[in-house]
């Protein structure tokens, strides 16, 4: 299918652009978003009468998205999740919750406009892409945690596999410490004990 672009689409072309896409992307995607048009004679013509106030609407659209973007770029929001111990989410997070989340802090996103690379199963930071316009991309990251506590941590760079390991080295220190302190105290008992007459007697008796 030959479609005219009526914006910019990553990998694809500019405003005005006439290029071949495979049907089912052009009758699914990029004609119902009006993106595109079909290359006809007709939408060719419609789109050169239109193209300056596309052009427009366009640089408007785009000023607006950049000045969103210049707030939200670099943004890191808490998402609380109930996970396992090893940090696997029971579920994931979604591109849904990215724009709840985004929006609930004043952010104006929808959830079509945010794009996970990678599926978000486990718990940490994660960065997530969120096109405001077909030429302004801003990047957040979401601090999926079990608790605030366990986020405010996260965000120092420590993961929960790091404060597992912390915690661990420091139980079996207090091991550590407590037979020392436990052995010390016999041997205290054993270099402290100094036999009397009277009592190396008794002993004598004893046997």
């Amino acid at each position: 299918m030959e479609v005219i672009l009526l914006e910019r689409v990553a990998k694809l072309g500019q405003m005005g652009d006439v290029v071949t896409v495979k049907d089912g992307y052009g009758r699914n995607y990029l004609l119902p978003q009006g993106k595109a048009l079909r290359a006809n004679a007709g939408n060719i013509a419609s789109f050169e009468e239109r193209k300056a106030q596309l052009e427009a609407r366009n640089l408007e659209t785009k000023k607006e998205a950049e000045a969103l973007s210049a707030r939200l770029d670099g943004q890191q929001f808490v998402v609380i999740r109930s996970a396992s111990d090893g940090g696997n989410l029971y579920g994931s997070v979604t591109t849904r919750d990215a724009a709840n989340i985004a929006s609930e802090q004043g952010f104006t996103v929808d959830r079509k406009q945010v794009i996970i690379r990678q599926p978000i199963k486990v718990l940490g930071l994660h960065e997530v892409e969120v096109h405001l316009h077909p030429e302004v991309v801003s990047v957040l990251t979401l601090n999926v945690a079990r608790s605030p506590e366990e986020a405010e941590l996260q965000a120092t760079g420590k993961s929960i596999q790091d404060l597992a390991a912390e915690e661990e080295a420091a139980a079996e220190f207090e091991i550590s410490e407590l037979f020392d302190d436990i052995g010390g105290a016999a041997d205290d008992d054993d270099n402290g004990y100094v036999a009397t007459p009277e009592a190396a007697e008794a002993e004598d008796d004893d046997k």
